[in-house]
């Protein structure tokens, strides 16, 4: 199971509608969206061998500057 399937389940599993994004957004937009009343996450899925493009590191912090909670698979995203 890939990487991406295995985070859908488990933000899943923590009560969120998990939804890919990768065919709908712009290039470096994360891959996923976890949803809750009032919460709204961003997920970057990555392989064990896969690092963070430049234009995803400039998203996950535009993102976090104006308020949302970002990760990259289950660690939260610390804005650089």
């Amino acid at each position: 199971m890939k990487q991406q399937s295995k985070l859908k389940k488990i933000w899943e599993a923590k009560g969120y509608l998990v939804i890919n994004l990768i065919r709908i957004t712009p290039i470096g937009l994360p891959d996923l969206i976890a949803l809750k009343p009032n919460e709204v996450i961003f997920i970057e899925s990555k392989e064990d061998n896969d690092r963070l493009s430049a234009i995803q590191k400039v998203w996950l912090n535009r993102l976090t500057k104006i308020g949302f909670e970002c990760y990259v698979n289950l660690k939260l995203w610390e804005k650089l």
